[in-house]
């Protein structure tokens, strides 16, 4: 079991969970990943890992409320365990001598975003930071990143933060102002990615790309994780998360992350049906006494 140090909603949408987790914490690095799992029946989720300190043994994650397992997730408090917690699993971000950087996080891809910025400029690189959302109150780890960036872009969809409008567009603005941009890392909706993908291609920059698979297992043996990349099948798990986006056959890789949108819906509408009926009881319950 893994204790839960701290919780807080960093979002509406988004969890911050503070878990104890001291054999992962000390080992793991910028880019790597978890699955959790919240008790004995529940899905396993793969989470990129936000932070962590080697010698306390914790770790962080952020989460978005996106279906069912999440919803269940995030009702979690502090002082609760979760059932398992496994990791650190997949390839560390590759960060030597990557020279002028830019690191894009988009919506939860900011909780990536953030460790991988930070190892980036430790190992030396001029590192700056695009991040963004849909609005204002979706936008997060602002402070943090600003500790060690060498500059901080915002965007939003409605302008309520930062300057309105993609990261695509404030990522082209830096390129055409002739900025030198050595490397480029995107985390976030993959539609988001892709396009990050077609801005920097015709200029040759190396552009990673950070992917959130479907996966089962974590270990390279379900296969669910599997993309195209460069003509040849890859696996999230342990090949990645980061890739060439360059190389990625995106529109295999959307279709294969929309491939359980239907059974999602089915069991975000039996998680609610299931809550309104403990909720229904617990009236009940008060009303009889």
């Amino acid at each position: 079991m893994y204790a839960l140090i701290d919780r807080k909603d960093v979002t509406p949408e988004s969890v911050w969970f503070k878990i104890k987790a001291p054999e992962i914490a000390k080992t793991c690095k910028a880019g790597q990943f978890v699955i959790l799992r919240s008790n004995e029946k529940g899905e396993r989720i793969p989470l990129t890992i936000a932070d962590w300190d080697h010698k306390e043994g914790w770790i962080s994650v952020i989460f978005q409320k996106v279906g069912a397992s999440t919803y269940e997730l995030a009702e979690y408090q502090k002082g609760e365990s979760l059932q398992d917690c496994v990791g650190p699993l997949g390839i560390p971000t590759h960060t030597e001598n990557a020279g002028n950087t830019i690191v894009i996080g988009g919506g939860l891809g900011i909780a990536i975003a953030t460790p991988v910025a930070r190892a980036y400029k430790q190992a030396g690189n001029h590192t700056e930071v695009i991040i963004g959302a849909r609005k204002a109150e979706l936008v997060f780890n602002e402070e943090e990143i600003k500790d060690f960036t060498d500059e901080l872009y915002i965007c939003t969809d409605d302008g309520s933060a930062g300057r309105k409008g993609f990261v695509t567009e404030q990522l082209q603005e830096m390129i055409d102002s002739g900025k030198q941009i050595d490397t480029v890392f995107c985390v976030g909706p993959p539609i988001m990615m892709k396009f990050v993908a077609k801005v920097t291609e015709p200029y040759n920059i190396k552009t990673i790309a950070s992917l959130n698979t479907i996966m089962l297992d974590g270990t390279g043996m379900c296969g669910a994780c599997r993309l195209t990349v460069g003509g040849e099948t890859k696996f999230a798990c342990v090949d990645g998360p980061d890739f060439d986006a360059h190389q990625i056959e995106w529109e295999e890789t959307m279709a294969r992350l929309a491939a359980y949108k239907d059974e999602e819906r089915e069991a975000m509408t039996l998680y609610k049906k299931e809550k309104e009926c403990q909720a229904e009881k617990m009236k009940g319950d008060k009303t009889d006494n």
